[in-house]
């Protein structure tokens, strides 16, 4: 993994984590493991879209991410859209730690494969593991395998065929923007959203497709950044 084009922009250090290669195989491991301390302001983002490539074994690719955030620290993570092609094992692990005091905006984006090449929800087998802490305590524990041989898949095919998810956990945040969210509803994006037993709450959207989801992506930033008094910081690409 390469740190790349690090820069300054309202009052927040944006940093580009970029894979170096074509993408992820299988049998490959990343561990990531990233504190933001007391005082600093991160956001940590990818130049472009992840790939999982068809697997050649039973073994998966495999993501350990690990966040911490400090009292007083404020952190965003952003990753472009992950593209999960015909034929791939994924495993992503992660555990998000945020102290009282401190904020995070934290983002997934899956799509549904490489659609121009007709490859739509065609993967092997897909497997999330997310942990979420505030303040030490477990607010939220999330475990899902998306494959092709079951109904996991079916809510991601119903409304759109072709949608693409999007997931936030939002923490420490001063205000719950519930108006701005339920407004996002439209034709080809749908969304919900909830508080979490403690520190925060839990966004989640289903796009119709690449475009959408990205202009959507944007408005839900542009509103948690509104609710929390701050002009939003530029990632160089919307």
């Amino acid at each position: 993994m390469h740190l790349s084009k690090p820069h300054l922009d309202e009052g927040a250090l944006v940093v580009n984590a970029v894979n170096p290669t074509a993408g992820l195989f299988d049998g490959d491991e990343v561990d990531v493991d990233v504190t933001v301390e007391s005082g600093a302001r991160l956001v940590l983002t990818s130049p472009s879209a992840s790939r999982v490539y068809r697997a050649r074994s039973e073994t998966p690719a495999i993501v350990r991410q690990r966040l911490t955030v400090a009292e007083g620290a404020s952190a965003e993570f952003f990753p472009e859209l992950f593209i999960p092609q015909a034929g791939s094992r994924y495993h992503q692990q992660t555990e998000l730690r945020v102290a009282d005091g401190g904020q995070l905006l934290y983002c997934e984006w899956l799509s549904p494969g490489r659609v121009a090449c007709g490859e739509t929800f065609a993967w092997h087998e897909l497997l999330w593991d997310t942990d979420v802490f505030w303040s030490d305590r477990l607010v939220a524990r999330e475990r899902y395998r998306l494959a092709p041989d079951d109904a996991s898949l079916t809510a991601l095919q119903t409304l759109y065929g072709q949608s693409h998810y999007l997931g936030f956990f939002v923490l420490g945040w001063p205000h719950w923007p519930a108006d701005e969210l339920d407004a996002l509803h439209a034709p080809g994006v749908t969304c919900g959203h909830g508080p979490l037993t403690a520190g925060g709450g839990t966004v989640r959207l289903l796009c119709a497709d690449n475009l959408t989801a990205r202009r959507t992506f944007a408005r839900v930033r542009a509103i948690f950044y509104a609710a929390a008094g701050r002009r939003v910081p530029a990632l160089r690409r919307f």
